[in-house]
């Protein structure tokens, strides 16, 4: 039996090259490696926001080991004998008095502990950017469904690591804002007091809170929000980078810069970022728990407020009237549930609202093309009416401190929010369609009379005109390459058959009207258009 494999001669290779091969011929990096150099990533500002939210989280991911390896996260009583005199003597928790450790003891843990806070903030802000920018360009289009759906879910999961870790120090502040979790929590009807009695290991507040938040928020929520990220990344190279309508950029090809420059522009804002942050830390104080003292059941801190991504839910709340029902024994309390439920509608219709866009487009094609937010003005529309909303609950949140440093009524401002809540979004919906209608008009007449040149120009009849130079190639082409989609046709009264179409059909048709019927685009101008117009200007 042959065998044609021949044995290295000594000395042929070095060490680290043979070493090199091992690897290579089991995880094949060298091909992973030059497909990495054959891609092109878009070039564009906007881009940066989702890598603002990477860098965030893996800074969060380091200090949030090393804060780790100090904190004991227990509900057991101790005395503090710590560097904080005001409250040396006092029983405390075991988490707010290592959370004291961490701040007054631990060589670097202050600036670590406040790194770690900000690094969330900026995180969950990045991430919510980041999803609005996809949101007015149309980015969720087929084939990135799936990222927009691991997007809204990481925004979630942000949300909630915040709200665990917020209350991990056990603190005064964090405590009352736990009473006002439980309490909405125990108005969701069947379920609430089973899912309390469980989330705190008995009656408020329980014994196994803080180990039980500790888990979530160290181990099972950034299990899932990496698993999340790693996803989103490996679909963002499977179906590549969107990028922006320009001269050569089409839906089949990507224009931009190949990954050795763009992994030392990545490498460069990486650094940026977390300086960034923490010269944040260093400068500005934030979560100050020594100042709020440890929670007591029996107190509550004046002037809480949470932080931003849960101050929408924390505004309905404060704003919903004290409603109550009574029924078979029972009390269903509305004033915690409504804004429970209302606020959990709100996310999930940004969480559909693709996959209801593409069932009323009827439009399965591959899209690359990112849109100009002013060509779709209805989802404009709609998306700045969603965060009138959303601003609108968080001005509700500082009702309290809106009240005492403008000198005005706790009801002036609460029935002003509730007021604004049903105005200010349909005002808002009405101003950004008008607005996004109105830039297209000038877009065409750019297209049609060129740009406005500032120089006027005397006729021989003594008129004065301001001259208008034509556009370039390139940018007719991003004022023209949007697609208008039409409205769906009418469903007949009866179909062939005689029988009555479905609701969901006449309902698809009627929300297509809302999206692309009349009033809602400016029609593009035609080839001949441009060239009757453009030929008088010449002439």
């Amino acid at each position: 039996m042959g065998n044609d494999s021949r044995p290295a001669e000594p000395g042929q290779e070095r060490t680290g090259e043979r070493l090199a091969q091992w690897v290579d011929g089991r995880l094949g990096y060298r091909r992973l490696a030059r497909s990495a150099r054959r891609m092109v990533f878009p070039d564009h500002w906007s881009f940066m926001l989702g890598e603002i939210a990477l860098y965030s989280f893996v800074i969060l991911l380091l200090t949030g080991a090393y804060l780790s390896f100090y904190f004991h996260p227990s509900s057991g009583s101790v005395v503090y004998q710590g560097s904080y005199a005001p409250l040396r003597g006092q029983p405390v928790s075991e988490a707010f008095d290592s959370t004291l450790h961490i701040s007054f003891d631990v060589r670097g843990g202050l600036l670590v502990r406040q790194a770690h806070h900000w690094a969330a903030l900026v995180f969950v802000a990045a991430v919510f950017a980041h999803m609005l920018r996809v949101f007015f360009t149309g980015a969720f289009r087929k084939p990135r469904e799936l990222n927009w759906v691991f997007g809204f879910l990481l925004l979630i999961l942000a949300m909630f690591a915040g709200l665990t870790g917020y209350d991990l120090p056990d603190d005064l502040l964090s405590g009352t804002g736990l009473q006002v979790v439980n309490g909405t929590i125990l108005s969701i009807p069947v379920v609430g007091t089973y899912v309390s009695f469980f989330l705190f290991g008995g009656e408020f507040p329980g014994e196994d809170l803080i180990a039980r938040f500790n888990t979530l928020h160290v181990l099972v929520i950034p299990g899932l929000m990496v698993a999340l990220i790693v996803g989103h990344l490996v679909l963002a190279v499977r179906h590549r980078h969107a990028q922006y309508p320009g001269p050569g950029r089409t839906n089949t090809n990507v224009v931009g810069i190949p990954f050795r420059a763009y992994a030392v522009k990545a490498g460069g804002y990486f650094f940026l970022v977390s300086g960034v942050i923490f010269f944040m830390a260093a400068v500005a104080q934030i979560n100050p728990v020594w100042n709020y003292g440890p929670f007591r059941p029996d107190q509550v801190s004046a002037g809480s407020q949470p932080d931003w991504y849960m101050g929408v839910a924390d505004g309905l709340l404060r704003v919903m009237p004290g409603w109550e029902i009574a029924f078979w024994g029972h009390t269903l309390a509305l004033d915690n549930f409504l804004p429970l439920l209302i606020g959990v509608l709100l996310f999930l219709a940004m969480g559909a609202y693709p996959f209801l866009e593409a069932w009323v487009t009827d439009d399965d094609r591959e899209q690359h093309l990112l849109d100009r937010p002013r060509n779709r003005p209805v989802r404009t529309a709609l998306g700045v009416a969603w965060l009138s909303v959303y601003s609108v609950a968080l001005v509700g949140a500082a009702n309290d401190l809106i009240a005492t440093h403008l000198h005005v009524s706790v009801e002036a401002v609460t029935w002003t929010v509730r007021i604004g809540l049903f105005v200010v979004p349909a005002l808002a919906f009405f101003v950004t369609k008008r607005v996004a209608l109105e830039l297209q008009r000038q877009d065409r007449d750019k297209v049609l009379h060129g740009r406005e040149s500032g120089i006027i120009k005397r006729l021989p009849h003594g008129e004065y005109v301001e001259v208008h130079e034509p556009l370039t190639q390139a940018q007719l082409h991003v004022l023209t390459a949007h697609t208008q989609y039409r409205p769906l046709e009418a469903a007949p009264v009866r179909d062939a058959d005689g029988a009555v179409p479905r609701r969901a059909l006449r309902l698809r048709v009627g929300l297509s009207r809302v999206l692309y019927g009349s009033g809602t685009q400016v029609p593009k101008p035609t080839a001949s258009e441009y060239t009757e117009i453009s030929s008088r200007h010449h002439s």
